[in-house]
């Protein structure tokens, strides 16, 4: 049973910073992409950042681009997004979960998800 376990979010001000955190249990961490996912009120959930399982290769939405960062440790069976310059707009319940392939679909259960508000 795949197990993910994300947090780190919280009540910050436009500007603003934030590391999200995503442990990970139940698999073999280190063989899968990993990426972040958000889901907006009343909007779909959308893909924020991918890394491949080495980390040498990332990606990012355009509307996160050059504010967010992620990154992994396979030792911890963890992936991070440090997120910065933080808008409104990000406001949102932020998801990790595995991709089938890097660029690919997520797969496995959802987790809880960690709550990020920004406030203007």
């Amino acid at each position: 049973q795949v197990q993910l376990v994300e947090s780190g979010g919280g009540l910050v001000q436009t500007g603003g910073s934030l590391r999200l955190s995503c442990a990970a249990a139940g698999r073999t961490f280190s063989t899968y992409p990993m990426a972040w996912f958000r889901r907006a009120p009343g909007k779909e959930r959308e893909l924020v950042a991918s890394i491949n399982w080495s980390g040498g290769s990332t990606y990012y939405a355009d509307s996160v681009k050059g504010r967010f960062t992620i990154s992994r440790d396979n030792a911890k069976n963890t992936v991070y997004l440090q997120m910065s310059s933080l808008k409104p707009d990000d406001t949102a319940v932020y998801y990790c979960n595995y991709l089938t392939y890097y660029g690919g679909p997520p797969f496995g259960s959802w987790g809880q998800g960690t709550q990020v508000t920004v406030s203007s």
